[in-house]
């Protein structure tokens, strides 16, 4: 009876340790931004665990119950600099595993579990916050490749557009049939544009990113905010459960999220002088400030929308000439991207990547920079006839003439009445043909 009894008990505790049977680290990824650094621990179950933090030398610790620490942590690619080395050290229990992640320099960490999604199994995510995010590695460097003049007494600056590419690091975006991730076409279209834009005379391009890293969607238009963009164009690809939809598409913010962030940047008054500028220093009345910085908000948002709306047309108008359209005018939704009240936004969808032929024509180089010229095309021809105060093309548009075509009017001829060269008017309106049309108001150049 005590035999048979010692082995139930047996049978218990050996059922009891297969059910808690160890997990396992299947791989691991480091993905660097300028700044902040995220290590993905691929599990093969929910992850348990506890982790510390310790100095001289910098390290986080982390420990990970009733898991195995055969995996191997080196030669991970690790392309930034805040990360010195992964390895394992003795953990508190045999059963468990303890990682140690070497830091070059202070970090704040966030750690957390992330459920199976897509492709991806359980994860653990450990977020570093970089103390010095400029020393963030090549990351870093090249998102600040581009020096922009910002002294404000400048009249003759250049229009800043910022690009962001959708998704990136850990986040891939969608993924098409054929396994192209959403992360890299719109990085390469991003690039494509980018080099359009800083060929450009009076125009110069930043980009939230510009490299395989992840930022997250609210903190994009604040790198735009940051480099003072007049612009802000977010590129992604779209996709749906059936391969059958195609086409590109235009969005702009809706009006219900634009009443949330007025409402939003009201409530944080740090951030009034801000939108406020110079005028911030002689406002001692708070009361006064509040009306203030509430009415210029406001007409600032609804500035940007109406910019937004004219400008989503005009990027409609030219991705028709390229692709096929889901959408035939600019859509209004929430994306977080697009929530700068004082910078117009567009978002544009490029073609559904899950439609296989569109996923082979977002994969061909020209394509994808015929894309990238159709967002060049409309963006060169909004700013030339609503160039911002201050930029160059706004100097430039001061000290040209206007012309309306009448009947029987020819560019030759416009050219011999105002003594100009014609090739001086098709660069001032940028046409392509010396064709004109009747009504069409041209700008005349001043020799």
């Amino acid at each position: 009876m005590v035999r048979s009894i010692v082995s139930i008990l047996l049978l218990c505790f050996v059922a009891t340790t297969s059910y808690g049977a160890q997990n396992n680290i299947d791989g691991v990824r480091i993905w660097p931004s300028p700044d902040n650094t995220r290590v993905v621990f691929d599990m093969k179950t929910t992850p348990s665990f506890s982790y510390f933090t310790l100095k001289n030398p910098l390290r986080l610790v982390i420990d990970l119950d009733n898991t195995s620490h055969t995996t191997s942590l080196t030669n991970i690619e690790n392309s930034g600099d805040l990360i010195g080395k992964l390895r394992y050290s003795t953990p508190k229990q045999k059963s468990s595993a303890r990682v140690v992640i070497e830091l070059n320099r202070a970090a704040k960490p966030s750690l957390f579990a992330m459920e199976p999604a897509e492709s991806f199994g359980h994860r653990l995510v450990v977020d570093l916050a970089d103390s010095d995010p400029h020393r963030g590695g090549s990351a870093a460097l090249a998102s600040t490749s581009v020096v922009i003049d910002e002294s404000s007494g400048s009249r003759d600056r250049d229009i800043i557009v910022a690009i962001d590419a959708g998704h990136g690091g850990h986040d891939p975006g969608s993924v098409g049939p054929a396994g192209s991730y959403e992360k890299h076409i719109t990085l390469s279209i991003a690039k494509k544009l980018e080099s359009m834009i800083n060929s450009e005379r009076g125009m110069r391009a930043i980009m939230t990113r510009s490299d395989d890293y992840y930022i997250s969607p609210n903190r994009r238009p604040e790198i735009a905010r940051e480099k003072k963009a007049d612009l802000l164009i977010s590129i992604h690809a779209d996709a749906f459960s059936q391969p059958q939809p195609r086409g590109g598409s235009v969005w702009v913010l809706s009006m219900r999220r634009a009443d949330t962030e007025l409402g939003r940047w009201l409530e944080k008054s740090e951030r009034h002088s801000e939108l406020l500028g110079g005028a911030a220093e002689v406002i001692n009345d708070k009361s006064s400030e509040r009306y203030l910085t509430e009415t210029i908000l406001g007409l600032s948002m609804d500035h940007s929308m109406a910019t937004s709306h004219d400008l989503g047309n005009k990027v409609v108008e030219e991705l028709k000439q390229v692709t096929s359209l889901h959408k035939r005018k600019p859509q209004a939704a929430s994306f977080a991207v697009l929530t700068a009240p004082d910078i117009p936004s567009i978002l544009v969808e490029v073609g559904f990547i899950s439609n296989p032929q569109e996923e082979k024509n977002l994969n061909w180089s020209k394509y994808r920079e015929r894309l990238a010229k159709a967002m060049f095309n409309a963006t060169k021809r909004y700013f030339k006839q609503v160039p911002p105060d201050g930029t160059l093309w706004a100097l430039e548009r001061e000290n040209n003439r206007t012309h309306k075509v009448r009947s029987g009017e020819s560019l030759s001829l416009l050219a011999q009445r105002y003594n100009v060269k014609v090739s001086s008017i098709k660069a001032a309106n940028d046409l392509s043909s010396d064709i004109v049309q009747i009504g069409q108001v041209l700008t005349i150049p001043r020799t």
